[in-house]
């Protein structure tokens, strides 16, 4: 199955540690949600990447081949985060459908850390995002 990439999750050494089996495969475009910041991350110390739906924008990430015991190991780092069905495009404009992770509550928005952005930042590079 597909997980589609967004936040601290973009970054490939991360993801190697948190899910060893996944591959990653290409970028893709997530059509009318925007990326935020919200919450509070003990672990961060700021507020953490989540998306909102909003007509007309977009989130750029990337999609990993995942296993189903990937997709749990992902579950227990996204604590606070609920798994949702999306369809992105690839870098072909085909429609593709993924696993994302979506913050859940309502909460308001937060600077991330300085920390955060770095990992975040280092995977917009190595997806060639950036």
């Amino acid at each position: 199955m597909y997980y589609f990439a967004y936040g601290s999750n973009l970054n490939q050494k991360q993801m190697k540690e948190r899910c060893p089996d996944g591959k990653p495969l290409f970028t893709a475009v997530l059509p009318n949600y925007k990326l935020v910041f919200v919450g509070w991350s003990r672990q961060w110390r700021g507020g953490v990447a989540s998306i909102k739906s909003l007509r007309g924008d977009r989130v750029r990430g990337a999609i990993y081949e995942v296993t189903e015991s990937c997709l749990q190991r992902l579950d227990r780092y996204e604590s606070g985060y609920s798994r949702l069905k999306i369809t992105v495009f690839g870098e072909d404009d085909e429609p593709i459908e993924a696993i994302t992770y979506i913050k859940d509550g309502k909460l308001e928005d937060a600077a991330p850390s300085k920390e955060y952005l770095a990992v975040i930042q280092q995977g917009l590079r190595d997806w060639r995002l950036f």
